[in-house]
């Protein structure tokens, strides 16, 4: 499935959704960026920043996908945003292995809201469980397709999360490591997705 937006003088933005991941591309006069994003790790729930409807990762990050709201038109691009959204739950349940299909995940219309006033972490939100075996193959995920030197701090957290999976402190060295990576928080996502879901509450916590 295909949204293929184009603004005058400004170029084009073509979207896919390809099996688990979303491919997009835009293009200009004087340059052309490709990507592609992991649906699992994409948070559903897009935020309006006016003319763009921007879907964030399921943890503190930037926008990872920017769609112009309505173009090419209301009908197409409400279409496209519906299966994104559906897509991204799918995808998201298989990875963590939750059920998918229950009346919680059936798509609202696309009614946008501004959106809410972060405040302060929740001190009494529940960690999901770490579980060392795969935050030790996230790390080699790291180390084989990112250079080096941009995570160092993202893995020496990993690996004192591995070493003592309950400590809270540890966690908070994660949380503070990814959070300082900046706009390279999307592609430590794509190839190490257990991050977003070590940064996730626990949906069956209490």
């Amino acid at each position: 499935m295909k949204l293929i937006q184009k603004q005058f003088l400004k170029g084009s933005r073509e979207f896919e959704l390809d099996g688990d991941i979303i491919n997009f591309r835009i293009k200009t006069a004087l340059k052309e960026e490709k990507l592609t994003v992991d649906l699992s790790i994409l948070n559903p729930e897009p935020v309006v920043n006016k003319p763009f409807l921007e879907f964030h990762s399921r943890v503190k990050c930037g926008p990872l996908l920017s769609l112009l709201i309505d173009k090419p038109n209301a009908r197409e691009f409400n279409a496209f945003v519906d299966a994104l959204k559906q897509r991204a739950r799918q995808e998201y349940n298989a990875f963590a292995g939750f059920s998918s299909g229950t009346a919680a995940d059936r798509l609202p219309g696309n009614v946008y809201e501004e959106p809410p006033e972060m405040g302060e972490p929740d001190k009494n939100r529940t960690r999901t469980k770490v579980i060392p075996l795969r935050v030790d193959e996230t790390i080699q995920m790291l180390q084989q397709h990112l250079d080096g030197a941009e995570i160092d701090a993202l893995v020496m957290a990993l690996e004192a999360l591995k070493a003592e999976p309950d400590n809270e402190a540890s966690f908070n060295q994660l949380l503070k490591a990814f959070d300082d990576l900046g706009p390279r928080q999307g592609a430590v996502l794509t190839y190490a997705p257990y991050v977003s879901l070590l940064l996730s509450d626990d949906p069956f916590g209490f």
